[in-house]
């Protein structure tokens, strides 16, 4: 087959692996190359680090619809295929008409729900109980082609952003292999998802983070391990920023104000929310590493019945 794959961050690098080793990639298109940590060094995307190793021909359009010539270039390549796994680009009518059997998506997302940018992180702060992939044949919108194979995982009452992440990234590689060869056979019917179950998962920022102590207990729990490891949900003890980064359900009702540390001991700090207590189990202030509360307070006070920031 002829195949370009387009993709940039490492939610798509076990997917390029596995039809490189499978049908082989004749081209990889990338976002820019970006500034990278505290020097600022100018760093390639995971998934060019792999089309590199592999000498497959990398290109890197900032705007790919504002580049006639490449499109030109994807034309001539007469391909059967374009897969793209969170590249980070909308494509042009003009690109999803260039391959045979069409353009081929991985979402993160049992659609038509969560739907955009940022869907595993929203399954998780939404309490969902199942997440999963989606294959789709691409059409002009965000996320809305017609489906054509999903797969489910469980989600555990623990389960982080970061670990839903790792495992769909690698389930997602092995459903995309299968819609490739299912639509090339002609053996899979596309499905129009409809719009009674859409919900849209917007892009995450630090502002909307903070925790609010006046939510339930379960609330809480279910936002601080969507938003791990980014951008971590946080609060303010004694108006210094704090970092949460890991909590429990206890299922203890709440006697205090939502927000007051109740109880402070190396199992955690137990804090009050709306209905129940809930235990923060690990934390990070700052210039300070993330360190499990057992290990903090070694060498650092945290006081009961101090009210957390709402």
């Amino acid at each position: 087959m002829n195949i370009v794959f387009m993709g940039t961050p490492d939610f798509a690098v076990p997917s390029l692996k596995e039809i490189i080793e499978r049908f082989g990639v004749k081209a990889v298109l990338t976002q820019p190359d970006r500034p990278k940590g505290r020097g600022k060094a100018m760093a390639m995307s995971p998934v060019k680090e792999v089309a590199v190793q592999h000498n497959i021909p990398v290109y890197q359009p900032e705007r790919l619809r504002k580049d006639p010539e490449l499109i030109e270039k994807l034309k001539s390549m007469d391909l059967d295929f374009i897969i793209v796994v969170a590249y980070g680009q909308l494509l042009s009518q003009e690109v999803l008409d260039i391959p045979k059997y069409g353009c081929i998506n991985l979402h993160g997302s049992l659609l038509p729900k969560y739907r955009g940018a940022a869907p595993i992180h929203h399954a998780i702060m939404n309490g969902e109980k199942v997440s999963g992939n989606t294959t789709m044949l691409m059409d002009i919108g965000l996320d809305t082609g017609d489906m054509l194979l999903k797969n489910e995982v469980v989600i555990e009452e623990n389960m982080t952003t970061a670990e839903l992440y790792d495992i769909l990234k690698d389930t997602g590689s092995e459903l995309l292999v299968k819609t490739i060869e299912g639509v090339y056979k002609g053996e899979i019917e596309a499905v129009k998802q409809g719009e009674t179950e859409t919900c849209y998962a917007s892009m995450l920022n630090k502002e909307m983070a903070k925790i609010n102590w006046n939510q339930n207990a379960q609330d809480i729990h279910n936002f601080v391990r969507g938003l791990y490891s980014f951008p971590i949900a946080h609060t303010t003890y004694k108006e210094v920023l704090m970092k949460v980064i890991e909590t429990r359900l206890t299922g203890e009702n709440a006697k205090q104000e939502p927000g007051t540390i109740v109880k402070v001991d190396k199992s955690g700090i137990l804090v009050a929310a709306k209905d129940e207590n809930i235990l923060i189990t690990k934390v990070q202030f700052p210039n300070k590493k993330p360190l499990p509360v057992s290990e903090y307070i070694k060498g650092n006070t945290i006081e009961e019945k101090v009210v957390l920031g709402i």
